[in-house]
């Protein structure tokens, strides 16, 4: 996360990217938090998730956002950081910041949460085209499936409710590390 300016701007960017990984979001679920859906707890962050594609009847589910190991990669940390830098304490949890590094009171677009993958997936050399708001939530399944967390686990941080769709996300995730092939010595 070195690529990311230490500017306000910076820190919104790096509490979103963290913030949609840790917690497998769709952006329309990440640029509808506020404030309000946030709650310190001993091991990190509890957000309450309003109503999204998953849950139309808003029954608000509450997520855990554990601490993470590494300083500069930890969601809560980097919450916390922009929720200070940016003074923000009610309404929308991520809004814009100008030119002048003033944080505006308007809720980010899921566009603009895919601008913002788009821009630091450039920054480290990696093709855009290929990467959007979504690569958030497929990118944290992909990767906890590799650290072996059952499916169900996986399953109640990205909130699917069908087994069968994750498990699409799974299959594309180990095409190569579980394949066969790579398994005989060719």
């Amino acid at each position: 996360m070195q690529l990311i300016p230490a500017t306000l701007t910076g820190s919104r960017d790096k509490a979103v990217l963290l913030l949609g990984f840790a917690r497998a979001m769709r952006r329309s679920e990440l640029v509808g938090l506020n404030v309000a859906d946030l709650a310190l707890a001993p091991e990190g962050l509890v957000l309450s998730v309003n109503k999204g594609k998953t849950d139309q009847l808003n029954q608000r589910r509450k997520i855990g956002i554990p601490d993470g190991r590494n300083e500069s990669t930890c969601p809560v940390r980097a919450m916390l950081r922009w929720l200070e830098e940016s003074r923000i304490v009610d309404g929308p949890l991520f809004c814009g910041v100008n030119q002048y590094g003033h944080v505006g009171s308007t809720r980010l677009t899921d566009q603009i949460v895919a601008d913002i993958v788009k821009k630091y997936v450039r920054a480290i050399g990696k093709y855009s085209c290929k990467f959007s708001g979504h690569s958030l939530r497929a990118g944290f399944i992909t990767s906890a499936d590799m650290a072996g967390p059952s499916e169900r686990s996986i399953q109640e941080q990205s909130g699917h409710k069908s087994l069968l769709v994750l498990r699409g996300y799974l299959l594309d995730a180990s095409i190569f590390r579980a394949n066969a092939a790579s398994k005989v010595g060719l």
